[in-house]
């Protein structure tokens, strides 16, 4: 079985696919909250993106995010792939005991491997709650996607 998983994961390297600033991506989120992500890239500096995770710190709750993204590719200049700043504007639901409604405001870091097919990121997210009522809560999380 871990020469099937590392034949597949080998195979997904060497593929000679789209760049990480297009095309659609799912991956992993981790930290708060954790589980599935996706980003689909409009054009060369915008995106959506979206989460189906768990907060591990309200009982288990689940939580849906989608958030318009801008990058700015021109801030930070690596040798190899390319490293964009982003922000955006989105909204969660987190589904739990007293369900939650509220704005998103992503700031985050990305890192898009040059000879993969792959991103890297890390981001910070203020959060205000609207329903059942006002209140601020924060987000920050690492995560990996895979882009086809």
């Amino acid at each position: 079985m871990k020469k099937l998983v590392l034949f597949i994961i080998s195979g997904l390297f060497m593929l000679n696919v789209f760049a990480q600033d297009n095309g659609f991506g799912i991956g992993i989120i981790i930290g708060e909250p954790t589980g599935l992500t996706a980003k689909y890239w409009i054009t060369d500096k915008t995106a959506v993106d979206g989460g189906l995770a768990w907060s591990l710190i309200n009982e288990g709750a689940l939580h849906v995010h989608a958030d318009f993204l801008i990058h700015s590719f021109n801030l930070i200049h690596v040798s190899k792939g390319q490293l964009p700043l982003y922000l955006g504007l989105g909204a969660r639901i987190k589904l739990a005991s007293d369900t939650r409604f509220g704005a998103r405001i992503p700031l985050g870091i990305n890192y898009h491997f040059g000879s993969a097919p792959l991103d890297v990121f890390f981001e910070v997210v203020p959060i205000l709650d609207l329903i059942p009522a006002t209140d601020f809560d924060i987000n920050a999380a690492i995560g990996m996607r895979y882009f086809f």
